[in-house]
């Protein structure tokens, strides 16, 4: 954002609607100019009508030679309870991507973080997916035995030493933040009507026996520090949670809205200490939005200090000590992956032009490199209750020389990967 932009931005900020509107506006305004240019550091290598969704897992095996994605059965509209998606993965090689392998499909996903699939050790993937009783559970796939294992409890990030997953009410996700939990859903204990009831929060499942139990409810996180004043009155929710990166913390977004008011959302970022069981939350005001870890249990996170929308590096899992990461020169929101523990790309929500950027980031030094411009076009905006837009969302391999992004700008959305070097 420019100055000016900033300056509006910082004026409508906490009106969700208010935001929205103005940005559509000025975006209609630009509408009228020629488009620009599309840039890339490097080739772009594009798979149309493929998608991954979210960046905070990487879609690359752990050697790199395979590629998660998830391929589309429909046109351009919002998903239903009936349309399927197809889960699997590319034959990948030095940013080459070869054949599409299916591997199953399902009925739980969305435009935003798909069906969650992520690889399970290094030769099994896992996804969520509608079990044979119609419940919402995960599929873990073995893709050298092709043996395929039910598990009786959605996902939403796999633990590093690939035994655990945490995981929360998709139903309550749903209904509270549309778009992000999945279409007939039915599961029977959204406990929707109660605003912070007892019997959800987050989870911890067991993919080896089944089970699962709860690590701290809703109701307990409102006691957890200090919520923004007239949390008693809204309906609250946990999502996005990762584990760190030695599965010690589980981290997620505690969330709570007003029921008739999903747009507007408070949020904070909690890390739960699995061994203390204890929980630590940031010292942001009431905005976080997106954020990961490092191999060196830090996270990066895009939210507010004070009254400074900015990414943010926390330095240690209590997520007391914190550094804010090249402020002005990135000041909106973005997807974050990291690519060394120092280094992180992340993406930028398309401008007024409808161009989105995705740059890389020195943690250490504050510097910022740009590494595309890609035009994200009006059609693929979403509007109420069509929640179908395309981020980059960007992942890195695991080698750290190719990022991979969803993108629209060659007029359909389209799994892609790029040289960053």
């Amino acid at each position: 954002m420019n100055k000016i932009e900033k300056m509006v931005y910082d004026v409508v900020k906490k009106n969700q609607h208010l935001k929205a509107a103005v940005r559509n506006t000025y975006q209609k305004i630009f509408d009228i100019l020629p488009d620009k240019k599309n840039y890339s550091k490097n080739p772009i290598v594009a798979k149309e009508g493929y998608f991954f969704g979210f960046h905070d897992i990487s879609p690359f095996s752990h050697d790199d030679t395979k590629l998660l994605g998830n391929q589309l059965t429909i046109p351009f509209r919002m998903n239903t309870a009936e349309d399927v998606l197809n889960v699997g993965y590319f034959e990948h090689f030095d940013g080459q991507v070869g054949d599409y392998i299916k591997v199953g499909q399902t009925y739980s996903w969305n435009y935003h973080k798909g069906c969650r699939l992520q690889w399970v050790g290094k030769e099994r993937l896992i996804y969520n997916a509608l079990l044979e009783d119609n419940k919402l559970g995960a599929k873990l796939f073995n893709i050298e035995t092709k043996q395929e294992t039910d598990i009786p409890f959605p996902i939403d990030h796999i633990s590093h030493d690939g035994v655990y997953a945490s995981t929360f009410n998709y139903g309550r996700l749903e209904r509270y933040m549309p778009g992000y939990g999945y279409a007939g859903i039915t599961q029977v204990d959204h406990y929707i009507s109660e605003k912070m009831p007892e019997q959800t929060g987050l989870f911890i499942g067991n993919l080896e026996t089944g089970q699962k139990e709860m690590l701290i409810s809703l109701m307990e996180l409102t006691k957890v520090g200090e919520l923004a004043e007239g949390f008693e009155e809204c309906f609250h929710y946990v999502t996005h949670s990762l584990f760190s990166s030695d599965d010690r913390y589980i981290s997620f977004l505690h969330r709570w809205v007003d029921e008739f008011d999903t747009f507007n959302r408070h949020s904070r970022l909690v890390s739960y200490d699995r061994q203390e069981k204890k929980c630590y939350v940031a010292p942001t005001n009431d905005m976080v939005s997106h954020y990961v870890w490092n191999d060196q249990n830090q996270i990066v996170a895009f939210c507010r200090i004070g009254d400074t929308d900015c990414h943010v590096l926390f330095k240690e899992p209590t997520l007391q000590d914190y550094e804010i990461i090249a402020y002005p020169r990135l000041n909106s929101d973005g997807h974050q992956s990291f690519i060394t523990s120092s280094s992180f790309v992340t993406d930028t929500y398309p401008d007024r032009s409808r161009m989105a950027n995705l740059y890389k980031v020195d943690a250490t030094t504050n510097e910022v490199e740009h590494l595309a411009s890609l035009k994200s076009f009006k059609q693929f905006q979403s509007q109420t209750l069509k929640h179908w837009c395309c981020d980059f969302h960007p992942r890195m391999n695991r080698k750290g020389d190719i990022v991979c992004f969803d993108s629209v700008h060659t007029g359909h959305r389209a799994l892609c990967i790029m040289k960053i070097d």
